[in-house]
């Protein structure tokens, strides 16, 4: 059987951790914003998780398709003209998706 004030003392501890690792970033942000390492982080790390997320995405749904790659390459063409002509994300990636689907559904 486990000790009452052990218990109590675990749970304060991992709610002051916890309440810690939360509060840290809100602490820290001046200096972050200040640190030209997080700057540029800040500048190469969405564009890269981006590219990640679509290349796993797409190598992942080409290889579960039977009629190969293409509504994964017209869909992410579509996105790219979109975001070229009109510059507007949303559209882009609504646009994007719907042809997606669509195509994926269509094809089975």
């Amino acid at each position: 059987m486990i000790d009452i004030p052990y218990a109590i003392g675990a749970i304060v501890a991992m709610a002051v951790v916890t309440f810690g690792l939360r509060a840290l970033p809100f602490l820290a942000a001046r200096w972050l914003q200040m640190s030209p390492l997080v700057q540029q982080l800040g500048r190469f790390l969405p564009l890269a998780i981006m590219t990640l997320l679509l290349l796993h995405t797409l190598v992942g749904h080409a290889r579960d398709n039977p009629a190969g790659p293409w509504a994964e390459a017209l869909a992410v063409t579509v996105v790219v003209a979109l975001q070229w002509w009109k510059k507007h994300p949303l559209l882009s990636i609504l646009a994007g998706t719907a042809l997606y689907v669509l195509l994926r559904n269509w094809a089975r």
